[in-house]
């Protein structure tokens, strides 16, 4: 059986590692869960699909980031969402993850939209924290509305620095052309030029969005491993608190929510390192 549960789990019986000086990449990750593994592309990881799906899809895509202080470290090229399209995720019939994810019988389209967490480990002097956190709590508004309200600060201020005013609505056809991501990531190869340009999305996490942050998610104890995920109704709650006591003792894990400054509620289950 494969899900996030298990590979929390799985982190969970070899925390004793999150103390060492070894880069997440390095973690022995149970490649039977797995139906891929990355170095440089999103996703680090991916867990393999369950064929009965009584309880758990699996599928979940994984990515890795490792921190030397309680701040999470820069998305490059991907901003975090709770959600990714695989088909979006899988470019072209020679992706390496299509390859590896049909090496293992995953049946790619048998689930389109596949849940996002982040692995962080963050450290600060001889304290550590680690969290496997569910990308909702990076994504408080659409992705869109995320890069199209960017792209009109950056044309608000070139209007005001130019002196120039346009109509509104075409203010609104502009910002809404430049909505998806997709229209950064593609090299532009533009005659005459002896380059290539890319433009490449960096996001950075604000304060309110880092749960490694003290004074902001304070019940995120030094040197714990926590797995957090949305918690929005109490059937979530009890639904999430069910699937977890499938796989782990509740008995060996503190579990408590907290509220997200910006997005609701969160379940966690912590246990010390």
């Amino acid at each position: 059986m494969y899900s996030i549960y298990h590979f929390f789990k799985h982190l969970v019986d070899n925390k004793s590692f999150f103390n060492k000086k070894k880069s997440l990449s390095e973690f022995p990750f149970d490649k039977n869960m797995l139906s891929c593994q990355n170095k440089g592309i999103f996703p680090d990881l991916a867990i393999r699909l369950n064929h009965t799906k009584n309880h758990f899809t699996g599928g979940e895509l994984v990515e890795l980031k490792d921190s030397k202080s309680y701040s999470v470290s820069s998305f490059n090229s991907t901003i975090p969402s709770g959600a990714k399209e695989i088909n979006k995720v899988i470019k072209g019939n020679n992706s390496s993850i299509r390859k590896q994810m049909e090496l293992v019988n995953d049946d790619i389209e048998s689930l389109l939209l596949r849940e996002v967490f982040y692995l962080i480990r963050g450290k600060n002097k001889e304290n550590v924290k680690v969290a496997l956190i569910h990308g909702n709590f990076f994504e408080t508004i659409q992705t869109d509305k995320l890069i199209s309200q960017s792209f009109q600060q950056v044309l608000s201020e070139r209007l005001q620095e130019m002196g120039l005013d346009i109509k509104s609505d075409v203010q609104e056809l502009l910002i809404d052309l430049f909505s998806q991501q997709s229209n950064f990531s593609k090299v532009r190869n533009v005659d005459k030029s002896s380059v290539k340009l890319r433009f490449r999305i960096m996001t950075e996490v604000k304060a309110e969005g880092n749960i490694l942050n003290p004074r902001k998610y304070p019940d995120i104890k030094d040197n714990t491993i926590n797995l957090i995920i949305p918690c929005h109704t109490v059937n979530d709650e009890d639904m999430i608190i069910k699937k977890f006591a499938l796989v782990c003792d509740t008995r060996l894990f503190h579990i408590f929510k907290i509220k997200h400054l910006l997005n609701g509620y969160f379940i966690v289950f912590q246990q010390k390192l």
